[in-house]
């Protein structure tokens, strides 16, 4: 079974997310914030695909990615963006900072379902 680690802060983010990814076959992990993902990057097996949201309280999603990205156990896991900044600039930016993929939100459910799928090997 993979397991999906989800970094978001907004509640219902979350809870739409995960439903959508356990339902689909993932075990799914989440967190609301990047300090606590990266603690749990650091507690746990290391998961088949970060789902990151950018903008968050503290730190945001993009510090987490390169943090991911420098980190030698983790710097190969995929990471998929899903943000409601839908600048092509801030597609560009989340790219540059390590990111496989990104999807704008709202997003189609099974869009994220299809990308999480793809790229979680």
């Amino acid at each position: 079974m993979k397991t999906i680690l989800i970094v978001e802060d907004t509640h219902a983010e979350r809870q739409m997310s995960s439903a959508l990814l356990s339902h689909a076959g993932f075990t799914v992990a989440v967190t609301e914030s990047a300090e606590k993902a990266w603690e749990w990057l650091n507690n746990n097996s290391i998961p088949n695909l970060i789902l990151l949201d950018i903008v968050m309280p503290g730190e945001s999603g993009l510090d987490l990615c390169r943090k991911i990205r420098e980190s030698s156990n983790l710097k190969d896991v995929p990471i998929l963006f899903c943000s409601s900044k839908a600048e092509e600039f801030d597609r560009f930016w989340a790219m540059r900072q390590g990111g496989n993929e990104y999807i704008t939100k709202p997003y189609v459910p099974q869009n994220l379902v299809d990308k999480v799928t793809e790229f979680a090997s």
